[in-house]
């Protein structure tokens, strides 16, 4: 099947070109041009007023509809995915909180089971934990909580290819010998829930740390002890130059001043939007989902108010915030979201630009950045 995208504002990895048109033939880009194309053998887009963008790719995701990827069931999944498609993020890293052995072995079977398809949005798995610092653990479930186990990151890594990013807290007894498992085995490890320092954060970019977790989130910042003042996690990342962060841009988690800092501090490069939304994202009606959790104020936070608990936003929204917000250029906002995710999951020769030869991930925003279109490999959402 091929589709004609017509006289959009599109984005490239050259800039935008205005108007253009994207060419799409079975799933992948066939051609983007400036040019007009007449007669054409397919169905014709009106992009007229719309910017035309790389679908977003979402690193930190765990649900969305009512449904969590925790769940391991198709149900979940397909809620999940069908939530987030429709507010534009056509790749999605399934994230899994705390979670006991089996639960992860449970989400590794749906998640092994969906890649096998070319045209599933699943990327991989991500999970945030158990090896996270319990005074740290924000929204995550105590009683799972654990430290390292080598026989048990090792087994799940050896039998799960599908599982692509794990999160420590690299303070945590055993947590060096892990990050170094896991970079020496192709994923990426990330600092999480945590209360590292500077010696201890540089020890962990040498331990195959290179990826911080929400960041601002989870992490302590510059404070006080006694009559002293010492570093926190959040300016040690800054100080390791090539560790990549990710953002909750959801205009809550870190504020707009502070997501513009990031942005200039660490550039788009080394920075991707998440969401790390949970299962109220995307839903009409409050989603009874955690006992220990309410919604309020565009956010859940945990009941007793002590510390925000993730999101309930989908990708479009951090789009506006940080365009209306943060007032960082659209097209580097899109570009957090797309390609600095892909590069850093190794997966951009196919996905988050719009290039010749790449996956058909398209959305069209309108001009007040609201999703008017998606297509994930050339199939309309």
């Amino acid at each position: 099947m091929r589709i004609l995208i017509q006289n959009g504002k599109v984005l490239t990895p050259q800039g935008w070109l205005s108007p253009a048109s994207v060419v799409v033939c079975d799933g992948l880009i066939e051609e983007i041009t400036t040019g007009n194309i007449e007669c054409f053998d397919g169905e014709c887009v009106d992009a007229s007023n719309c910017f035309v963008v790389p679908g977003f790719i979402d690193l930190h995701i765990h649900g969305g509809g009512g449904r969590d990827f925790m769940e391991g069931t198709v149900e979940a999944f397909d809620t999940v995915i069908r939530t987030h498609l429709k507010k534009g993020t056509t790749g999605i890293l399934a994230t899994l909180a705390s979670s006991s052995l089996s639960m992860i072995e449970q989400s590794a079977e749906e998640t092994t089971r969906r890649m096998q398809s070319a045209d599933t949005p699943i990327i991989g798995l991500h999970l945030e934990g158990p090896y996270l610092n319990p005074s740290m653990a924000g929204g995550q479930m105590p009683q799972y909580i654990r430290k390292p186990k080598p026989e048990e990151y090792q087994t799940l890594v050896n039998h799960y290819p599908c599982i692509r990013r794990w999160d420590a807290a690299p303070e945590m007894e055993g947590a060096m010998d892990f990050g170094s498992f896991i970079f020496q085995h192709g994923l990426v490890a990330g600092v999480a829930h945590t209360t590292a320092d500077y010696p201890v954060m540089k020890e962990a970019w040498n331990h195959g740390f290179t990826h911080a977790t929400h960041l601002y989130n989870g992490m302590k910042g510059f404070h006080k002890e006694g009559e002293y003042k010492h570093e926190g996690t959040v300016e040690s990342v800054y100080l390791l130059r090539d560790m990549t962060v990710e953002l909750i841009a959801d205009g809550k988690h870190v504020p707009p001043a502070i997501l513009r800092l990031v942005y200039q501090i660490k550039g788009v490069e080394n920075t991707s939007l998440v969401t790390d939304a949970l299962a109220p994202a995307g839903c009409d009606s409050v989603v009874a989902f955690d006992e220990r959790v309410i919604i309020e104020d565009g956010v859940a936070k945990l009941r007793d108010h002590s510390a925000l608990a993730g999101s309930i936003a989908t990708m479009d929204r951090l789009i506006r915030v940080m365009v209306n917000e943060a007032e960082i250029p659209l097209e580097d906002a899109v570009r957090m979201a797309s390609e600095s995710p892909a590069k850093r999951m190794g997966i951009y020769h196919r996905k988050g630009s719009l290039q010749r030869g790449k996956d058909a991930d398209i959305v069209l925003l309108d001009k007040d950045l609201n999703v008017r279109s998606v297509w994930q490999r050339g199939q309309f959402v």
